[in-house]
């Protein structure tokens, strides 16, 4: 990835928490792209933290953040009930702004979000799904050709939007419209691993798994989501995308490759720091029948797959904010997301079809990448 060519982009942070440290952690890793210029946080005593932890100014506002500071583009990391008046307040001061997952709370937060701001193509959404190292390879096989036409996408590893934003990007779905039809089961569940760590609880628990079915024109696509599978153990991640000439099944792929010729091939990751290798302990490449086809951008931080994405949307983000490259995740495709997974709460709350083919966004982009 090639380097700015202007000086080090100016960002700002709205809100202090798990997520907003994620890029506050990573932006340090990069200061020759990029510099921190202030925090703005209500709480007194996380302001006191955040300015001992980081060593930037603390504002008490977004708008003295945005008019002291000058940043070139702000992250908003806040409740979504909150967040779109956040956005809207900064995008009002002239500035372009990154936010969180999902930008809005419900639909008609997501309407008056989209009537405020979404002409205007200020806002971009920290969607990072599809760049960690492993979906970005998946990517770069479609991308080539390999399964042919992609028909169907199953995601079985995180929730809603998140699922929904891979489902999409991988069929090339974009903002079409889809039938959504859902369901929820239950069944007793050992949780050994919250975002707490161990629970030390081995009992099984009731625990409940959507399933889901999304018909969009370029293909269909299957969730299947439990609770809390981010972080239990129990539950395999899977991945799985159809083609017209072929599967990928996690790093597994079966394709024809010519007459008479289907062949099965593996995604081989490259991880330096095994044995006797004394590189450090780093994902090199992804390669693909002695091909690279994903390279690590980050390479020699000695990130995981999360920060490797993380960091891809902020770098992206300060390019685009100083029109040095394209719009990484606009907020019609994070609007369509979350009005996607709110049309699954919707059918499993009623048991019936969900269509959403109207909303405002979908105008904006193609109904095909």
């Amino acid at each position: 990835m090639s380097a700015l060519s202007s000086p080090a982009v100016r960002f700002g942070v709205v809100g202090l928490g798990w997520r907003s440290e994620f890029f506050l952690r990573l932006a340090r890793l990069l200061p020759d792209e990029l510099e921190l210029t202030g925090i703005a946080v209500r709480r007194p005593a996380a302001a006191e933290r955040a300015g001992a932890e980081w060593g930037v100014p603390i504002f008490d506002s977004p708008e003295e953040l945005v008019r002291t500071g000058r940043p070139q583009f702000v992250i908003t990391a806040l409740p979504w009930t909150v967040n779109p008046e956040v956005i809207g307040t900064v995008v009002g001061l002239g500035c372009r702004v990154l936010s969180e997952t999902p930008p809005a709370p419900d639909i008609a937060g997501l309407h008056r979000l989209w009537d405020q701001v979404g002409a205007g193509g200020q806002v971009q959404v920290a969607e990072q799904y599809l760049r960690l190292p492993g979906h970005a390879a998946r990517s770069a096989l479609l991308q080539r050709g390999v399964i042919g036409e992609p028909t169907s996408v199953q995601v079985s590893s995180t929730h809603t939007y998140h699922a929904i934003a891979m489902m999409r990007g991988l069929l090339g779905a974009r903002t079409a419209p889809a039938t959504v039809s859902a369901r929820r089961f239950q069944a007793p569940l050992v949780d050994p691993l919250t975002r707490a760590g161990w629970t030390h609880d081995e009992q099984p628990k009731p625990a409940g798994t959507v399933i889901a079915t999304l018909e969009f024109p370029a293909g269909t696509g299957l969730y299947d989501f439990t609770d809390n599978q981010w972080h239990n153990q129990l539950r395999h991640r899977r991945i799985v995308i159809r083609g017209s000439r072929g599967e990928i099944a996690d790093d597994d792929v079966v394709y024809l490759a010519g007459p008479e010729a289907i062949l099965r091939s593996k995604l081989i990751r490259s991880q330096l720091g095994h044995d006797l290798n004394l590189d450090g302990y780093d994902t090199e490449h992804i390669s693909f029948n002695g091909e690279i086809v994903f390279r690590n951008p980050m390479l020699g931080h000695r990130l995981m797959d999360e920060e490797i994405a993380i960091a891809s949307v902020l770098r992206d983000t300060a390019r685009w904010s100083v029109d040095e490259g394209p719009a990484p995740y606009p907020l019609a495709e994070a609007c369509h997301d979350h009005r996607l997974g709110l049309a699954i709460d919707e059918s499993v709350a009623t048991g019936q079809d969900v269509r959403v083919d109207t909303e405002p966004w979908m105008a904006q982009l193609g109904p095909r990448a």
